[in-house]
């Protein structure tokens, strides 16, 4: 059997995913589609609108055969360590390919891209530096130095947020040497950051929106996702009680501040250059995340940099919890969450060829650092919840993946 990899948040699942899913079929003709899927906190630093099990269900039903979770350290970073978690973990079951989209659509622009920017990584690296040091953000600077390499005009814009996360999973292949051939599709209707639903293909941002302006979902939203989608998103709440945004942690992180010393919060990962003192300082008059966001950011300091840095505030990740991530050449386990019988008999003939443990759930992780560190993103994540609904949640950890026909 052949396998496609997709890298993924489903947050939540849409239209633009299911085209997404049937394009990687047609082109990479895969008997399998893999899905890597951020869990409970997001590469931007966000809570998933509703829990890993409602959204790998979605998944399931519409096309996925595997659902892998990204662990916490990979999926709420930059580009770079993000793709290297997911595409390292794709590599494990043995994909043949990892197909992502971008604005670009073509894999042989990101191909060609990565040898100009190997040529001159050394000007890339010493711009982004310089441009660091004068205290521009890391997007901004990035963007200048692939600017000074020739990389943001012609044939591939590396200024444009798919086409940067695509040049880090094909950087992540051929730094690796991996054996997987990156494909690519070309973005469809909305783009990545659009705020508004403009037609059935919208973006996840603006369907957010839409929900949580609404606290509902209307007809609108409706027509912007599937129906299994609908179902999850009412189950979840039905459960829980709520869709999750940063505004349902800030009592807690708040909280966590104004009792944390100085030396407490510096040694929280991403609290970088004296920042300490500055959420330190505004977190005397925050009165709510967003009015505290505005407070804290800067040109330097990004709203994307500083949810991360809150997402390891709430869940009480260090700097010296990360490098180990950030040293280490593979993944320590795979955790699967959900399987169709197709994928089931794909991960048959291939676990035997694999080089690190599946984990099929907490219960049986053995409780390896990463996992630990799982576990607690998960507890800060499910905090929200009314605690006669916190134990449900959480005891699907502590079960068996989710099975689908």
């Amino acid at each position: 059997m052949k396998a496609c990899g997709l890298i993924v948040e489903y947050n939540p699942f849409h239209h633009g995913h299911v085209y997404h899913i049937q394009k990687a079929k047609e082109v990479s003709r895969a008997d399998c589609i893999i899905a890597v899927m951020s869990g409970s906190f997001l590469q931007r630093g966000e809570p998933a609108i509703i829990d890993k099990f409602h959204r790998t269900k979605a998944a399931l039903q519409s096309g996925i055969d595997i659902v892998l979770e990204l662990p916490y350290p990979y999926a709420v970073q930059s580009s770079d360590l993000f793709a290297k978690g997911s595409v390292l973990t794709l590599d494990q079951l043995g994909v043949s390919n990892i197909c992502f989209g971008s604005e670009s659509g073509n894999v042989s622009h990101f191909i060609t891209t990565f040898e100009k920017y190997k040529e001159k990584e050394t000007i890339y690296k010493s711009t982004l530096h310089h441009h660091l040091k004068q205290g521009t953000s890391f997007p901004e600077a990035s963007k200048k130095a692939y600017q000074k390499i020739g990389l943001t005009s012609g044939q591939m814009d590396l200024s444009r947020p798919n086409n940067i996360l695509g040049f880090s999973y094909v950087k992540t292949v051929l730094e690796y040497c991996l054996p997987i051939k990156p494909l690519t599709i070309k973005r469809t209707s909305s783009n990545y950051h659009d705020e508004s639903i403009t037609s059935e293909i919208a973006s996840a941002t603006s369907i957010r929106k839409q929900l949580f302006q609404e606290n509902d979902i209307s007809p609108e939203t409706s027509a912007a996702i599937p129906d299994e989608t609908i179902t999850q998103l009412k189950n979840y709440k039905n459960k829980a009680a709520l869709w999750h945004t940063w505004e349902n942690y800030f009592p807690l992180v708040h909280y966590r501040v104004l009792t944390m010393s100085l030396e407490e919060l510096a040694q929280i990962h991403g609290v970088e250059e004296g920042l300490e003192y500055r959420i330190k300082k505004t977190a005397k008059t925050a009165t709510s995340f967003i009015n505290w966001m505005k407070q804290i950011k800067t040109k330097r300091y990004t709203w994307t940099r500083l949810q991360r840095i809150f997402a390891h505030l709430l869940t009480n990740t260090k700097k010296a919890d990360i490098q180990s991530v950030v040293s280490s050449n593979s993944v320590p386990y795979v955790r699967v969450l959900g399987l169709t019988k197709n994928g089931q008999a794909y991960l048959h003939t291939i676990k035997k060829n694999m080089n690190v443990p599946i984990v099929f759930s907490l219960a049986h992780g053995h409780m390896q650092p990463m996992l630990a560190m799982e576990e607690k993103a998960t507890h800060a994540y499910y905090s929200v919840v009314p605690p006669n609904h916190r134990a449900l949640l959480f005891k699907q950890e502590l079960q068996a993946p989710i099975r689908m026909k």
